[in-house]
Order: C-alpha cells, then structure tokens, then sequence
C-alpha cells in the first residue's frame, strides 16, 4: 500500500481487534523436527520472470502440507510477483499451517492489512525502513497479533532488527541490486545472532545440499519459493530439503 494512502489507521486496527487469534508462525518453525520448511506460494520474481503463473494456491498449499511444510509464504504483491490478497486467502484457507504474508511492508496500514486479509506474520525488509518504522511497525504487529519476521543482508541490519527487538530474523542470501545469491553471507550472519532469536534463511535454496549447509550453520528455517513451484514433485522436493536438515538449533 503506497504512503499516500489516507485511511484512517485507528479505524482499520478496531476492525482487527475482533478477529480470531493468528496462528502462531514463529512457534510453528520452533516446533519443527529437522529443519523447518517455509513453503513459498510464488508466481513469478523480477530476477526470472514467470516461475508458475497458473499455479492454483489453494492445491499447492495442500500439497506444501503434505511435504511437511511448517508454514507458508505467499506473495501479495502484484506488481512484481504476480501475487494477490486472494492468492494467501486462498492458500491459507486450505490449509490449518500458519502463513506470512510477503510483500513491500512500508506503511503501518500495511501492518494492519496483513492482519485483516488472514495473514499470521508480516515481513519487514530492513532494508526498505528507517529504525523508527522497524520499530514501530514491529510494536504495532505484536499488538495485532502477528509474529515479524525482519528480513536482512548484513551485519549492519541484524543489528537494527535486534534494536527493534526481532525474535524471527530472515537472512536475504540474493542481492538486492545484482540478483545474486551468496550463501556465504547467510553462513557467515548466523552465528552473531543471538539465542532466542529465530534464524531464517531465504532465497536461492536449492536442494538437500544446501539445507545441510544451512542448517549447520544454525538456521532453524528455510524459506523456499522457485525450488518448490518449479518442481515436478513439489511435496517430494520438499521433504527432501527437510530431513536434510540435523535437527532444531539452540
């Protein structure tokens, strides 16, 4: 949702204040035997293009659930992902897995937003926020119920997610400029973060192999999105990357 959106911020939380208690996303990661698996319902990306235009989100939910995903990730963004509101409502409708919205989050309505369309988590790039809207925008979700996953590239950012109090931190391993994917980066970050803190590895997840990795390196999560939507077997691929982890990290 664009800054100049004029809607009234208290009249939109007074309309999630009644809604039923989120599914809690972070505690479902925790709970995972191996590695947990975030499963991606993904359209298309700006660095490949269309990935699985017509992918019906309702369906590849039940098929994450099969694979023994923890929990989801659809993208709401239209614009560059080909994503919808309608596609995570659908999704997590078929479903009883917990689901984080993905989208540019730069505005408190959006925070509020990711409440009201069902989502249980809402992502927040450090990146695209000054430390008072991580802040803010982290305290206002908490409020509503949703976990936060604070999405990083470095040392730098791990650091302002910890000033804004992240429990759930997602370690971006693509460039943002460049498209490329570094997972030396995510290997090298996850050891400065400290225990209580949920360890998220994201983007350019490619098989078993790299689970392993990661899990070494003290992940507690994967979030997976092109591997999975352009499988055969996207259950199957899955569960491959799941039990390739060595168990829950500390």
């Amino acid at each position: 949702m664009a800054r100049e959106d004029q809607r009234s911020l208290d009249g939109l939380i007074a309309q999630a204040a009644g809604l039923p208690a989120a599914r809690g996303f972070r505690n479902q990661l925790l709970a995972a035997e191996g590695i947990a698996v975030i499963s991606e319902v993904k359209r298309r990306s700006p660095s490949k293009g269309d990935l699985a235009p017509e992918i019906d989100p309702a369906q590849l939910a039940q098929t994450y659930a099969l694979g023994g995903a923890s929990c989801l990730s659809v993208l709401t963004d239209e614009a560059w992902f080909g994503g919808s509101v309608d596609d995570l409502q659908q999704a997590r409708s078929a479903v009883s897995l917990p689901v984080l919205r993905k989208d540019f989050t730069v505005d408190a309505r959006d925070v509020v937003d990711a409440r009201l369309m069902g989502a249980d988590a809402v992502l927040l790039i450090a990146a695209a926020l000054d430390d008072a809207e991580l802040r803010a925008f982290s305290a206002l979700a908490r409020e509503l119920g949703l976990d936060v996953l604070v999405e990083i590239h470095d040392e730098p950012e791990l650091e302002r997610a910890l000033n804004a109090d992240a429990d759930l931190v997602g370690v971006n391993q693509r460039d943002l400029l460049t498209f490329e994917v570094d997972q030396q980066r995510a290997v090298r970050i996850a050891p400065q973060m400290p225990a209580g803190v949920v360890r998220v590895a994201e983007s350019g997840i490619r098989g078993p192999d790299d689970a392993r990795t990661l899990s070494a390196a003290g992940y507690h999560a994967l979030l997976v999105g092109e591997t999975l939507v352009t499988s055969r077997d996207p259950a199957d691929t899955l569960r491959g990357l799941r039990t390739a982890g060595d168990g829950k990290q500390s």
